[in-house]
């Protein structure tokens, strides 16, 4: 059972969910003040006029004091204690605003209403889950909206949130050091920092990576002065950026032979590819909920921390609301090189000095081809197909690393060998009281047959919920069951205008040779392939509006022998749904 005596049974756990959070509890009236988690003041700054009044040697007389001396020995190291940055303490520290940060602290905060629960920050934003769906046992859909951090104090009055950069981790003293000089005390610890874009080439002007609010904003305004970019990567991000931009020449680079080969195969790359090269239709309905920049306080934090003072991951509709235009009059202009990297980054004069030559954007069959571009570019791109292709900017969008940097020094944590913190199944890293979840973790139990980790808003969501379930459940002395999410891989999005539902094995991870694909494809309107092996499903890719889903989750679960019912299994004409109810 959970640490929570009123948690649900194990088979009902995907019920508890965050729209539970609404839901009115007992909580103190009054929110629980922290001295010092305000402490944006520099050191050398005099104390606030009312602690100064308090302390005034002319009021001394009253002071039971010994002597005169004394009292004034007393005052003046009270006056220096009180402009000291303070030491704060929490039952809870949890490190990040994102997703799986957010979660856990709400969650947290839930459990324990009389706790004080820490959030400790670099963004004046956190990400919010809202509009949660429970799509079916484990497919979920939501939301992520950008809030001010004092909405989620003012919806949890015991979560103090504490905007600053961790600057080291003595687990040790079970405490953490914050940019501000501010020293936080911590009984259990949840480090959520997500992750950090891995760049191309560190320090160039030209190469952008998207990451957070602030790099998406600032590559919306180099975009808007571009005539063409290049795009180099085939994950998530390049996949919704060469969709949606428009008025500018892209050429991306990928070194597969399909787009998007992190979550298809060649024939779901073919289906999307179709879609990307047609008109776009006409503008979406403009995104009704509410954003917040953080253009205000973007100075301040930029004196504060540095390049690598990363702000939390983009959500699932990152560019919805941003005006991804460059400066020609055109929808799509595309143009795709595969099987190739990046060879070597040139600036306009160490191209000029080169004598190298840059080819033009690749036109239809139609048009004589040209051999050398006539346009003088400030940054060229050579592939390792010795392409030379010149553009405005670069950007790199070749996946993250977790962001892990800031707590190693002076800890012994083990690491995955993608370099993330290593997490058993209850969450818990190979220090005493840490905890870690979402992009900065590494999953390290023995994962279910159909279950795999990928750094997805999803998985961020559903592993902070867990961790602070884990939290709780240690903190009471009590033992917990692995959550029922991470039975199964389930993931829903959108790419290309297309709704996309990944479950289980979707491109048959693992499996070998030792399996068979099942495909139903109508073009322009949906793509289904499922993955089966030793007649029993284990994965499937969906795209478009099938209404599958929650059927294909099922059989996947169940590990029902569908043997007998072949290449019927996706008959159109079938209502499957019906057929396995």
């Amino acid at each position: 059972m959970c640490a929570d005596s009123k948690t649900k049974p194990w088979n009902q756990r995907h019920v508890f969910l965050p729209r539970k959070r609404g839901s009115k509890r007992v909580r103190e009236d009054t929110k629980c003040e922290l001295l010092g988690t305000r402490s944006s003041e520099s050191q050398d700054q005099a104390p606030a006029p009312e602690v100064a009044a308090q302390l005034d040697f002319r009021s001394l007389g009253k002071n039971p004091c010994g002597s005169p001396t004394g009292c004034q020995k007393t005052a003046r190291s009270q006056i220096m204690e009180a402009a000291r940055p303070p030491s704060t303490a929490g039952k809870f520290v949890v490190v990040g605003g994102g997703i799986a940060g957010v979660t856990c602290a709400e969650q947290l905060a839930i459990h324990f209403p009389s706790e004080d629960i820490l959030l400790v920050t670099a963004s004046p934003v956190i990400k919010a889950v809202t509009n949660f769906k429970q799509v079916s046992k484990v497919l979920e859909e939501f939301d992520v909206e950008e809030q001010p951090n004092t909405m989620l104090e003012n919806r949890f009055p015991n979560i103090k949130v504490i905007e600053s950069e961790v600057k080291q981790l003595k687990s040790k003293e079970h405490c953490i050091l914050t940019g501000d000089g501010s020293q936080h005390v911590y009984k259990k610890l949840c480090l959520c920092a997500g992750a950090k874009p891995k760049l191309i080439c560190e320090g160039n002007p030209y190469v952008l990576g998207i990451r957070d609010t602030d790099s998406a904003q600032e590559f919306q305004k180099q975009l808007t002065k571009a005539k063409r970019i290049m795009i180099i990567g085939n994950g998530g991000i390049a996949l919704e950026l060469v969709y949606e931009i428009e008025g500018c020449e892209v050429i991306w680079a990928i070194k597969d032979k399909a787009i998007g080969n992190t979550f298809f195969d060649a024939g779901a790359a073919e289906f999307l590819t179709s879609k990307l090269i047609a008109e776009k239709p006409e503008a979406k309905i403009a995104h009704k909920r509410t954003r917040y920049t953080t253009e205000e306080r973007k100075k301040e934090a930029q004196t504060k921390g540095s390049a690598g003072n990363m702000g939390s991951a983009l959500g699932p509709d990152w560019h919805e609301g941003l005006n991804l235009k460059g400066t020609k009059e055109f929808s799509h202009k595309i143009h795709i090189e595969t099987m190739c990297e990046v060879k070597k980054i040139y600036l306009q004069e160490e191209f000029r000095i080169s004598r190298k030559k840059s080819l033009p954007f690749p036109r239809d069959h139609h048009n004589q081809p040209v051999t050398t571009d006539k346009e003088v570019w400030p940054v060229y791109v050579e592939l390792t197909s010795e392409k030379i292709y010149g553009c405005d900017f670069i950007v790199s969008a070749t996946g993250v690393t977790p962001n892990t940097e800031p707590f190693l020094c002076g800890n012994n944590f083990d690491l995955g060998e993608d370099g993330g913190l290593k997490v058993d199944d209850h969450m818990h890293t190979s220090l005493s009281d840490i905890y870690a979840a979402g992009d900065i973790c590494t999953a390290s139990w023995q994962p279910s047959p159909v279950w795999q980790q990928m750094r997805l808003w999803t998985q961020a969501r559903q592993m902070g919920w867990y961790a602070a379930k884990c939290m709780a459940a240690a903190t009471l002395g009590q033992s917990t069951d692995m959550d029922f999410s991470f039975e199964l891989f389930a993931h829903v999005t959108k790419f290309f205008n297309y709704k996309v539902v990944l479950l289980g094995k979707y491109n048959a991870q693992g499996l070998g040779s030792d399996h068979e694909l099942m495909l139903r494809c109508t073009k322009g309107q949906e793509y289904v392939k499922v993955v089966m092996q030793n007649g029993r499903m284990m994965g499937a890719v969906l795209i478009g509006e099938t209404d599958l889903e929650e059927t294909f989750e099922n059989l996947i679960l169940n590990q029902m022998d569908l043997s007998s019912y072949g290449e019927d299994l996706l008959d159109p004409n079938i209502d499957l749904e019906d057929y396995f109810d």
